[in-house]
């Protein structure tokens, strides 16, 4: 079913409900790939907890093609390096040091049997993971460092889609996400971050997450936090185009 887009939609939202119109809002996936999401990643690799990111991708999911239908662009972000590691700041730019304690760059074999490397480009450890495999006309957007908007056409491609407001979903809350948010709040967009469908490993067990802290942070100071059940409910005002 196609929805009617140009219709504007309110999603509740903390601190206060946002308006927007479907065409002029883009979904914004964050590294939802292999390396961070899939057994055989380089999360799971380096012994990091990838549960909550997993529980996030059936809501994402039912999100993105709830989105989809009612004409909202979708961007999916895919964190990579080049081949010879040009763009990572080797061999000391901080960048490079925090990323190679992952192993970054090392030949590993993927869990289908193919030959692969540890966030590099076109490899399967790059890859979208397969429950969130992009559509014909979704666009792809390759970064190298935690911010979309970083050295990348991001903005530039937003703009000619006449986008002034980003749903954020994704991995992970406190540093992809996160950037990825501040870096588009300074660009004038107005952002919601959806809470079920974005997660962090990192300090999961504390008294307050470091998820829970970003999401109090860009609540209070770079955008609104909604939850897809928020999103689907916004949606199902619009009226079936045709």
């Amino acid at each position: 079913m196609t929805l009617a887009g140009s219709d504007s939609i309110t999603i509740d939202a903390r601190h206060e409900p946002v308006t927007t119109v479907p065409t002029r809002t883009a979904v914004i996936v964050v590294d939802m790939q292999n390396d961070f999401a899939t057994t055989g990643g380089m999360f799971e690799r380096a012994g990091i907890n990838i549960s909550g990111i997993r529980a996030a991708i059936e809501p994402t999911s039912r999100l993105i093609d709830a989105a989809r239908s009612a004409g909202m662009r979708i961007v999916y972000l895919k964190m990579g390096f080049l081949d010879d590691l040009s763009d990572s700041g080797v061999p000391d730019a901080p960048n490079w040091r925090k990323h190679s304690l992952f192993n970054v760059g090392q030949n590993v074999t993927a869990p289908d049997g193919t030959e692969s490397r540890i966030l590099i480009r076109d490899t399967w450890n790059s890859a979208i993971i397969d429950e969130l495999t992009p559509h014909a006309g979704d666009l792809v957007v390759w970064k190298h460092r935690f911010s979309g908007f970083f050295e990348t056409a991001l903005h530039e491609l937003l703009q000619a889609d006449g986008i002034d407001t980003l749903l954020f979903v994704g991995a992970t809350t406190s540093i992809c996400v996160e950037s990825t948010v501040r870096d588009a709040m300074y660009r004038d967009y107005h952002c919601l971050i959806v809470e079920d469908c974005v997660a962090e490993p990192i300090g999961q067990d504390l008294a307050r997450s470091n998820h829970d802290a970003s999401l109090l942070a860009l609540q209070l100071l770079f955008g609104s936090i909604t939850n897809s059940a928020a999103v689907h409910n916004a949606l199902a005002s619009l009226v079936p185009a045709g």
